[in-house]
């Protein structure tokens, strides 16, 4: 996997930093502890990798930006920690927007991370960089966090398999961020079983963090294969009065019917939410600004353009649109909730359009991030709810879909059932064809 890394780095630019020597480290021990008959957890020796906008002890966290510096840091995260007592190795750090703050990975820092699947496309973020290590066949998984898609959407423009699970699932810290609230941790990764396994490691609260979600036993593997024969699920193909490109509404059309063939009863609910724009652009920019407050002057020079641009706006959102947006996240939270006492699940596109260009600008006139960017994915950051996008196919251009599955708060092993018994039914497997003729001409 070291060579493989090393191999595809020039080309993809998805790891920010490779620790080889510490990944041989972590190998032996897991090596010697298998031989001993005293494994870690069914995971330990499993090479994955930490998105840079988590702090992982002894490495400076950068989030993509000069406003940052080499400072490392003093303790793992949360989700640090779950990985190294269960003995999986850490080959690295996988590279992110700047502060995470857009579905595609790009930054002045640590420049343009490409797909596997077409390196003139992005992968998507602002997990990108582990869905381009993914997708590339270097590791099974890596970790990722999601604040408004940022697992779904690369997993989506990838044809990875990528779980937001519900809010507080899995502990995070630091919690202090403008948008603690909203983000999920987790991992993008090839397979359903794959996702499950990671979730039984990585969920559980943490004393660091205090909206973490108490203790639970489930073992997520358990239960994948029951299927969905009875279950009552909406479909949603303009969620929140969006339209998808055609390719795309077409590729979630036909996965809604895999589902009825399984036994499903779907029926279309239309667009179900209103527009987010007018109701949550105070949170999103009010909270970049808070971000941009922070940096010395003499650097705002250095930023994304994208993200300064944003974050000026933000400075003229007051504390009563700020306090409106949280009223309106509130009740799109109960809204969906009790709409769940009707539906099991909602079937809804991930993105609107297949992958993007890497030279695309995100959240221009040409792609808006409320109708092209993340507006299929937003809710159910502001909900909590789990939510996972699943490939769903290949455009004419051979670029993948996505079919996002939204279940109930706190429901991700129902999510996952769902999840397992569509990658079943659709035959999509690993390595894809595509990715494997790009590579080979690497």
């Amino acid at each position: 996997m070291l060579q493989r890394a090393s191999k595809l780095q020039p080309h993809l630019n998805a790891f920010v930093v490779i620790d080889a020597d510490g990944a041989r480290v972590a190998a032996r021990a897991s090596e010697t502890r298998w031989k001993t008959g005293t494994p870690l957890s069914p995971l330990d020796g499993v090479p994955t990798s930490i998105k840079d906008t988590t702090p992982v002890k002894g490495w400076p966290t950068r989030y993509g930006s000069h406003a940052t510096d080499e400072t490392p840091a003093a303790e793992d995260a949360p989700v640090v920690g779950r990985l190294r007592a269960a003995g999986l190795v850490i080959l690295g750090k996988s590279t992110t927007p700047e502060f995470g703050w857009k579905a595609l990975t790009d930054s002045p820092l640590q420049g343009t991370t490409r797909s596997p699947w077409n390196l003139k496309h992005s992968p998507g973020g602002s997990s990108g960089g582990a869905s381009s290590l993914t997708a590339a066949g270097i590791n099974p998984f890596n970790h990722g966090n999601d604040g408004g898609g940022s697992i779904r959407i690369p997993a989506a423009h990838t044809g990875l398999v990528g779980l937001k699970p519900s809010y507080g699932r899995i502990a995070q810290h630091p919690a202090d961020s403008p948008f603690a609230d909203v983000i999920s941790q987790g991992v993008l990764s090839r397979t359903v079983r794959d996702t499950a396994l990671a979730l039984n490691v990585l969920a559980g609260p943490d004393p660091r963090d205090w909206r973490s979600l108490p203790a639970d036993p489930r073992d997520y593997t358990i239960g994948l294969e029951d299927g969905v024969r009875g279950l009552r699920i909406g479909l949603s193909l303009g969620f929140g009065h969006v339209t998808a490109d055609a390719e795309v509404r077409a590729l979630v059309a036909a996965a809604a019917k895999r589902f009825e063939e399984l036994g499903a009863h779907v029926e279309d609910v239309g667009p179900l939410i209103e527009p987010l724009q007018n109701s949550f652009e105070p949170l999103w920019i009010g909270s970049f600004a808070t971000r941009f407050r922070q940096i010395p002057t003499q650097l705002h020079s250095k930023l994304d353009p994208g993200f300064r641009a944003a974050a000026e706006k933000g400075l003229a959102i007051t504390l009563a649109d700020y306090a409106r947006a949280y009223e309106a996240k509130s009740k799109l939270a109960r809204d969906l909730a009790l709409w769940h006492e009707k539906f099991d699940l909602l079937l809804a596109p991930v993105t609107p359009t297949a992958a993007p260009p890497v030279e695309t600008l995100y959240n221009s006139d040409a792609f808006p991030r409320w109708t092209k960017g993340a507006p299929y994915t937003l809710p159910c950051n502001l909900t909590g709810q789990p939510a996972a996008s699943m490939p769903a196919g290949l455009t004419p251009a051979g670029l993948p879909v996505g079919l996002q599955i939204i279940g109930p708060p706190r429901a991700d092993h129902l999510v996952l059932r769902a999840m397992r018994a569509f990658e079943s039914a659709s035959g999509w497997t690993w390595p894809q064809a595509k990715v494997v003729e790009t590579l080979a001409k690497l």
